[in-house]
């Protein structure tokens, strides 16, 4: 299974291949904003991604949308709940907080 850094916090925890990197973070006990539960609707879940940006999903339409109406973004910008796991590790960098 992939493991999963969150820099903000220094933690590292393995994932199932599948599973959306806002679930992920949450099941680390990390606190990150998620006001529409996964929908791609609020983009509260933005995040950028450091290392293995390529083993993710691809971004869909719903998602990049989002992510063009956030001021900040850049191309190593995901949103969090849209963001699904692949088979590499992952390094990302938490930019909202509860």
């Amino acid at each position: 299974m992939p493991l999963i850094t969150i820099q903000n916090s220094g933690k590292t925890i393995e994932v199932e291949t599948g599973k959306s990197l806002l679930a992920a973070v949450l099941a680390a006990g990390e606190s990150i904003l998620h006001k529409c539960d996964g929908k791609a609707e609020c983009g509260s879940c933005h995040i950028s991604v450091k290392e293995g940006r390529k083993t993710l999903s691809k971004t869909q339409r719903l998602e990049n949308e989002k992510l063009d109406s956030i001021v900040g973004v850049s191309s190593n910008s995901r949103l969090a709940c849209q963001a699904l796991v692949g088979t590499e590790n992952i390094t990302v960098e938490l930019l909202s907080f509860v």
